[in-house]
């Protein structure tokens, strides 16, 4: 029998335990659920729930986009979405700026990019801790999964 590289298999079940985008997307959830655990709360940053912190992600990512767009993007409900823009922006998080018509582009504020600096702050000193001086994986893992993010979003925006 030939002995074949990784690269020469045929892809797994995705039903399998060996399907490795399968565990890619386990990993993510889970290691995203740890370090959400060690994430600054309290004073040091403004506390967000879950849709806020989807729907701020987007706003960072696509600032300008309208409501539509972010729920468009994040596949959570246009009214939750205005419930979480409302809440960030009593937060201070967000800016609504009148468009065009009845059109509304969304911004992040001052006070959204320091809370973000503080949590990538604090993210950094975790990971640095976890990972040590790894920095060229974790540099190949940050292109990888950005640009998987990118396309899940362009994805979820053309549904």
């Amino acid at each position: 029998m030939p002995d074949h590289d990784a690269d020469d298999q045929p892809p797994a079940d995705p039903a399998s335990a060996d399907d490795p985008l399968a565990e890619l997307a386990d990993l993510i959830l889970n290691v995203g659920r740890l370090v959400r655990a060690r994430t600054p709360s309290g004073e040091d940053a403004v506390s967000l729930t879950e849709t806020e912190r989807t729907v701020m992600r987007v706003v960072d990512l696509f600032p300008g986009s309208s409501p539509s767009e972010i729920a468009g993007r994040t596949h959570v409900q246009r009214t939750n979405v205005s419930a979480a823009l409302r809440a960030l922006e009593d937060k201070g998080m967000v800016t609504r700026t009148s468009t065009s018509g009845r059109g509304v582009a969304v911004a992040p504020t001052q006070l959204a990019a320091d809370n973000l600096h503080t949590l990538r702050a604090a993210w950094s000193r975790e990971l640095a801790g976890a990972l040590g001086d790894d920095l060229a994986s974790v540099l190949r893992c940050v292109e990888l999964l950005s640009r998987l993010e990118r396309r899940l979003i362009d994805a979820s925006a053309q549904e």
